[in-house]
């Protein structure tokens, strides 16, 4: 029995997988990214950090997902 249902979503044009449940930050650590260096937009909208940890993925949900790269 799965207790944990799969969402679905687009990431930079991609299909990805998370488990239901699962915020922002808790999903771009399990790509493997830092969330301190990237931008996110989610659904069409850049999304303010301050709301990261209260947005919970769902099937749908469509982000674009920017690194910020430093220079000199």
């Amino acid at each position: 029995m799965n207790t944990s249902e799969i969402v679905k979503l687009q990431v930079n044009g991609e299909e990805k997988t998370c488990s239901s449940g699962n915020n922002l930050p808790q999903f771009l650590v399990a790509m493997g990214l830092n969330p301190r260096l990237i931008a996110v937009e989610y659904n069409g909208e850049i999304l303010h950090r301050q709301y990261w940890e209260n947005t919970i993925l769902k099937t749908g949900d469509r982000l674009e997902i920017v690194t910020i790269v430093g220079g000199g």
